[in-house]
């Protein structure tokens, strides 16, 4: 059976094939709820919330979106509103740092090193982007989310996840050439 069934089951009353649902969705909900927050704690409270959340408003699921978009939603509001309550501080990616780079100049430079050269430098380049940013590059990057199953998750229009994730790109690119300007201008030339 699909998320659809058990919500149907649960929804006549059948309040314990909600187990699947949050056995099917918990990985990925403590996951994007501990990139959120930064802490295994935050992160389980905030996970139990969504799935409790979600469980008052079952009846309120629409099915325009799958229901693990519409549960990502809830999570993802969760964990920023818990992330403002502890106002995590992060450190920021400068925008200004970023707009000296060309999309082409991200492509080529970061094609030239070697995959686990580029898997170590982006792991550190990540950690440094605030959650909304982190967000965004993980639901589209990693999770494969559509542009509009993000905008609907973050309450963002298309063309904002659109502009968003391009910065993020110039941001990650400026941020990698910081940490090894040489190689990078070595290869500019």
């Amino acid at each position: 059976m699909d998320d659809h069934q058990y919500i149907d089951r649960v929804l006549r009353g059948e309040t314990a094939a909600y187990a699947f649902l949050v056995n099917q969705h918990k990985e990925m909900v403590f996951s994007l709820a501990l990139k959120i927050t930064g802490n295994r704690e935050d992160a389980e409270e905030v996970a139990q919330d969504t799935f409790m959340k979600a469980f008052r408003s079952l009846d309120k699921f629409r099915r325009k979106s799958k229901f693990s978009t519409w549960l990502y939603r809830i999570a993802y509001n969760t964990a920023i509103s818990r992330t403002r309550e502890k106002k995590t501080d992060t450190i920021p990616l400068e925008d200004s740092q970023a707009e000296s780079y060309s999309e082409e100049d991200i492509i080529e430079n970061i094609d030239r090193h070697s995959d686990t050269e580029k898997s170590g430098m982006i792991d550190q380049v990540l950690k440094k982007l605030n959650g909304r940013e982190y967000m965004l590059v993980n639901l589209f990057y990693m999770e494969e989310h559509s542009v509009e199953e993000i905008g609907y998750i973050m309450g963002l229009s298309k063309s904002n996840v659109k502009v968003s994730l391009h910065r993020i790109r110039k941001k990650l690119f400026a941020e990698l050439h910081n940490m090894n300007p040489v190689r990078f201008n070595a290869q500019m030339k």
